[in-house]
């Protein structure tokens, strides 16, 4: 053993684990099992941190202006008046963001201190998670998490089977079985399971949820381990009293924290505008500078006033330039607003606690309120493109339930809607239509003419599956089934409530109970479904002898295998199957035939033959399974429901009709995903699927480029078609790929492609993802089967990396969605659940998908428009205020003094001009929630980013340059320079600065006034606060500031202000005059460029009633054709479980043993 556990090459390549001795697992340094998933720690906080604000142009900006304003006389302005405001700023958004990763590590600490009983000596005791070491040997209870990656040894089922629920890796919440080795099955006890000894040799930590290879050696046989005994952290016990398992994989090692990566730092839309729109102040800041530096120097040698009376060196004024530049780059420095940042973070802040408090919101049946896990990326929702979503647990529920069937050409179903039920002709006759299932159990009851084949009908549904029924001592006479799929739990449960109960499974027989009497049925074989034969049949005895075969599935399949002869219900079944699948239902066709003695012996023979073949078994059990299924006889079909959540569909059409794409990424089966895309509405009627299911590389790359093709060939002739021709030196070169315009407007029929696991794995290679995302981009709606949780990361980043422009949204409920919502710009998850991986690796978390549309059509449409104009209102009303500081430079001669008193212009972002743009950012409103989810083509005002581009902030600078050259030369025109004051003294710049500073703040506020479209209260405080703020501040500090030693520049300056006239007759006329025009374009833009909001905002204001034409009479008419159209395309089928190895534990299976205490 010791040999075998010291190999070189195993240690590479294999982990060894030794059972019950910690000594020899110790050596090895095991990873411990604490997690963690929040941002930071105490060694990575500081530099990640800084290396996250410092990523930020402004806030590299003001350290840069912060660190030369140290240089000797460089300064105009206080050494500390950078520095100290960027500290604050710094000190902010930490604090921020130690709070938002604060509830992390509190997730992490609650998770990490759960309890388990863990092995020690021969008894069981409770440890915390986090001390689970690698070798110990846990015991697991009936609805606990387990707490580490596991190797099932025993149950208290027979034959150490397990039930467990993975709805927190994947989203199903379907039971799924596992099942421990034949070799550990008898470890009973604690005693037992103590005096374990042996070696567990497995594979290195890795990420494949689906897979596990090892082996478990016991004495000198080495046993193989495969998936069906591994038990992973995150799933659930359920159904199962308690289990014994051994800890492979513990903490950041475990399956499920592999498939999570680091939180990544992400940025949004808007903030990647700004910092380019900082780079162009920076360009005209430095352009302000160089001007200056200029003029200074064509003074200096030029102008006989330096030369002559300040005696400046006319030599070394050409190498003061740089000083020059330097110190005007620091008077300018706050043309870039470093308030912005701040405002902004504080901004996005708020607008994130309101989500988490919207009610609207708030999932009472869960108590899940909507969580806004990083509120920086708020202004991103109402910019979203693309919507990549999970379907399982996602869009549905994934629970079945069973609702129409036919039998012998008669449709019922559990409830029928009046203008479904059958109608007495004039004879009194029934005919057409659906009776409901009360109907059905008369008819089977009185002897109906169908009743023998009710009979057959609901002894199929309870006879043929690979459920398996549990009862408690407790409660004996309860019956849970626990089924594999969900769809054949569904089906079994619904003959039970027809009065044909399946109560006992044994590893050869099944016994059904109905009219009170129980019966027995043989099980001989079953044919196991895969999504090849897609349909699955079992041989039983009945208690009479005969052998039957039954058989289920989809009705291609069947409808070709029935007999000739005797089949008389077809027609009238195929036009319920074509009415089940019009409404979304998940169809299968019920059949059977009586099969003679000598004909089973001899089929059961090949069967025996194809089952123990060594290569390619399953080939061979297929084609045996070809020999006895045919000559069918159709029995009816039955309709399941896989019940979407609630609101999807609205919530579906909703977000198309703002212009948002829906791909749904999921592994269930294509026919599967088909049938949910028409029951949401993602896919309509009138859609033209594009289906690629192809096997090789080359067969998927012509059938995609085919179709694209051919796709193209339909649109307009005006659509520009892509080039990517280079020129000459692209005949050399790698070909590059022009990016897809998210914008781009296709007039061909809508599409919807559909694409199977296998296929997007060579789709997504580099010669073909093109193709296939160019083609994907045309088409309305997208869904990918089969999918890994790699490859659904893999098509975000394709969109993410080649769409332009393009805003990606993904959403999830499970493990393996988090490398999508991680990969693209905003991460939903859906919470609700306890530990949800997606919803902790997610920037936002909900509840229900439904929550969707208002985080983005209202949250995220108000917090982008919010967000333009905080953003556009702070750039303007810094540069209006420093561009003053350029004009009078032109009067001082370029000297470097400054207008304004160093801790006045301090004070002017973090006072006096703060809470206007704040008022905006937290509170306005464009239009009203109700008038956002009422039209939600609103929302393409965010997507194509109409309230914030270069555009309107080009239009804004230009503003500030004309608002800011009117305040001063009218101040100055008004004041006169050097006027004379009462007392004999003669008015310096410092009291002209004051006046100026004063008439700012009031052209400011006025500005934000006119461009408020909601007044609530704080508004109100806001506007005319800033303003008596100012009016008793300033007084004040010219009084007490002077007395304190600084500010000693205001000495004196407040009896001159107020008693001026021209300083009152410039506060009332100089701000009228410069809103004048601004309030001259609101009113033409109106009324004659007049943009959408503007019309919706008219009719929230006048309360107008909406005399849009209605369609409804029209989209009836076409309705049913369309859907005639599309059942013979596609129709669902009605199957989910596993592909194989089902027969085969239920053949271990029984049900009348008494299970084991532990």
């Amino acid at each position: 053993m010791l040999a075998f556990a010291n190999n070189d090459d195993d240690a590479t390549t294999d982990r060894v684990i030794y059972l019950n001795d910690a000594t020899k697992n110790e050596p090895q340094k095991f990873l411990h099992n604490r997690i963690s998933t929040a941002k930071y720690n105490v060694f990575t906080f500081i530099p990640k941190f800084l290396f996250e604000q410092f990523s930020k142009y402004a806030n590299l900006f003001f350290l840069f202006i912060g660190c030369i304003q140290q240089i000797g006389d460089l300064s105009p302005t206080n050494k500390a008046g950078t520095l100290l405001p960027l500290s604050i700023v710094l000190l902010a958004s930490g604090v921020k963001e130690t709070l938002e990763d604060l509830k992390r590590t509190k997730q992490d600490t609650e998770v990490n201190n759960r309890f388990v009983k863990v092995l020690v000596g021969s008894e069981f005791e409770e440890k915390k998670w986090r001390d689970i070491v690698v070798g110990d040997i846990v015991r697991v209870e009936n609805g606990q998490f387990f707490p580490a990656d596991l190797v099932l040894l025993s149950s208290s089922e027979p034959d150490a089977l397990c039930y467990i629920e993975t709805s927190n890796l994947d989203g199903e919440t379907n039971l799924k079985i596992r099942q421990g080795l034949q070799e550990t099955t008898e470890l009973l006890t604690p005693a037992a399971v103590a005096g374990l000894e042996g070696v567990i040799k497995s594979e290195l930590p890795n990420n494949s949820l689906y897979t596990f290879e090892g082996t478990l050696r016991l004495s000198h046989k080495e046993i193989p381990l495969d998936p069906s005994q591994l038990l992973l952290r995150g799933a659930m016990l359920r159904n199962t009293r308690w289990v014994y398992g051994v800890v492979v994989f513990t903490g950041h090692e475990t399956k499920l924290m592999k498939n999570s990566t680091a939180t990544p730092t992400k940025s949004t839309k808007v903030e990647r505008m700004v910092n380019t729109q900082i780079v162009f102040l920076f360009l005209i800041l430095v352009g302000m500078a160089t001007i200056c530096a200029l003029g200074t120097l064509e003074r200096s040698v030029h102008y006989p006033f330096e030369s002559e009376i300040l005696m400046v060196d006319k030599a070394a004024a050409p190498y003061n330039v740089l000083n020059n530049f330097l110190t005007f780059m620091i008077l300018y420095n706050n043309l870039i607003p470093l308030s912005l940042i701040v405002t902004m973070e504080f901004v996005k802040f708020f607008l994130g606690t309101l989500i988490n408090s919207d009610l609207d919101m708030y999932h009472e049946a869960s108590d899940t309120p909507a969580t806004a896990r990083t509120s920086s990326l708020v202004e991103e929702l109402g910019q979203i493109d693309y919507i990549f979503s999970d379907k399982t647990g996602t869009l549905t529920c994934n629970v079945m339930e069973y609702k129409m069937c036919s039998i012998a050409g008669i449709g019922y179903a559990e409830v029928v809607p009046d203008e479904k039920r059958a109608r007495v002709d004039e004879n009194g006759k029934e005919s057409g239509g659906h009776f409901e299932f009360r109907r059905l159990l008369m008819n089977l009851d009185n002897k109906h003419a169908t009743a023998s084949v009710i009979h057959e009908f609901l002894t199929l549904l309870s006879v043929c599956h690979t459920v398996i029924p549990e009862t408690t001592e407790e409660e004996p006479d309860k019956i849970v089934y626990q089924a594999s799929s969900p769809d054949e739990g569904a089906l079994v449960k619904g003959a039970a409530s027809l009065g044909y109960t399946f109560t006992t499974r044994r590893p050869k027989s099944v016994t059904i109970r109905h009219h009170d009497k129980d019966e027995e049925y043989e099980v001989l074989n079953i044919c196991e479904f895969n999504s090849t034969r897609k349909r699955m049949s079992s041989l039983v005895r009945t208690p009479e002898g005969k052998i039957k075969l039954y058989i289920k599935g989809a009705d291609t399949v069947i409808f070709e295998r029935l007999a000739t002869e005797g089949n008389s219900y077809v027609d009238a079944t195929n036009i319920h199957l074509e009415e089940y699948a019009s409404e979304g239902l998940r169809t299968l066709c019920i059949a059977y035939r009586d099969v003679p003695e000598e004909e089973y012996a001899e089929w059961c023979k090949i069967y025996d033959k194809a089952a123990t073949t060594i290569n390619n078994r399953s080939e061979a059990l297929d084609r045996a399974a070809e020999l006895i299924e045919r000559d069918l006889i159709l029995l009816g079909a039955t309709a399941i429901e896989d019940k979407l959540q609630d609101g999807v569909p609205d919530t579906i059409h909703t977000l198309a009709t703002a212009g948002i794409k829906l791909w749904v990424l999921t592994g269930d089966r294509q026919e599967t995903a088909i049938n949910i895309g028409y029951s949401c509405k993602l896919l309509t009627e009138d859609m033209s699927l594009i289906v690629c299911n192809e096997d090789t590389h080359f067969a998927t790359k012509e059938y995609l480029e085919s179709r694209l093709a051919a796709v193209k060939a339909g649109l307009e002739p005006t659509q520009p078609q892509k080039s990517h021709y280079n020129g000459f030196i692209s005949l050399f070169t790698k070909k590059k790929f022009d990016k897809v315009d998210k914008d781009a407007d296709h007039d061909a029929e809508p599409l919807a492609l559909i694409i199977d696991g296998k296929s997007l794995g060579f789709a997504l290679e580099d010669d073909i993802k093109f193709t296939f995302l160019e083609l994907a981009c045309i088409c309305k709606a997208v869904i990918c089967c089969r999918v890994s949780p790699l490859q659904k990361a893999l098509v975000v980043k394709l969109v993410k990396k080649n769409v332009q422009g393009a805003v990606t949204l993904a959403i999830g409920d499970g493990a393996n969605d988090v490398g999508m919502i991680q990969a693209a710009h905003v991460g939903v998850g859906i919470s609700g659940m306890e530990g949800l991986q997606a919803a902790r690796s997610a920037d936002f978390a909900i509840g229900q998908f439904r929550f969707l549309r208002k985080l983005l059509l209202v949250h995220g449409g108000w917090a982008y428009s919010r967000m333009s104009k905080l953003i556009l209102y702070s750039f303007y009303k810094n540069i209006t205020l420093y561009l003053i500081q350029l004009w009078f430079a032109f009067d001082n001669g370029f000297s470097g003094q400054t207008l304004f008193e160093s801790w006045t212009q301090s004070a002017y972002n973090v006072g006096f001009a703060v809470l206007q743009p704040m008022a905006i950012g937290i509170f306005d409103q464009y239009v009203s929630a109700r008038m956002l989810d009422k039209y939600p083509q609103m929302y393409r005002l965010g997507q194509r980013s109409e309230f914030y581009n270069h555009k309107a902030f080009w239009a804004w600078i230009a503003n500030s340059f004309f608002h800011s050259l009117l305040m001063y030369k009218t101040m100055v025109w008004m004041y006169g320079e050097a006027a004379m004051l009462p007392d004999g003294r003669i008015a310096n710049n410092w009291l002209l600065g004051q006046m100026v500073y004063t008439v700012d703040l009031l052209t400011i506020t006025w500005k934000a006034a006119l461009i408020v479209d909601t007044w609530v209260r704080f508004t109100f405080m806001a506007i005319f606060g800033s303003i008596g703020l100012w009016l008793v501040a300033f007084p004040l500090w010219c009084v007490v500031g002077p007395m304190l030693g600084i500010s000693t520049e205001l000495y004196g300056l407040v009896p001159p202000t107020f008693s001026s006239a021209a300083f009152w007759f410039g506060i009332l006329l100089i701000p009228v005059m410069a809103n004048l025009r601004d309030f001259t374009w609101k009113f033409a833009k109106r009324n004659y460029f007049v943009r959408s909001y503007h019309i919706i905002q008219e009719i929230q204001k006048y309360n107008i009633p909406d005399y849009r034409p209605r369609m409804e009479w029209f989209k009836k008419a076409v309705y049913k054709v369309r859907q005639n159209q599309r059942t013979k395309r596609t129709r669902g089928y009605a199957f989910s479980q596993n592909e194989s190895g089902q027969a085969n534990l239920i053949r271990v299976y029984d049900t009348t043993r008494r299970k084991p205490r532990g």
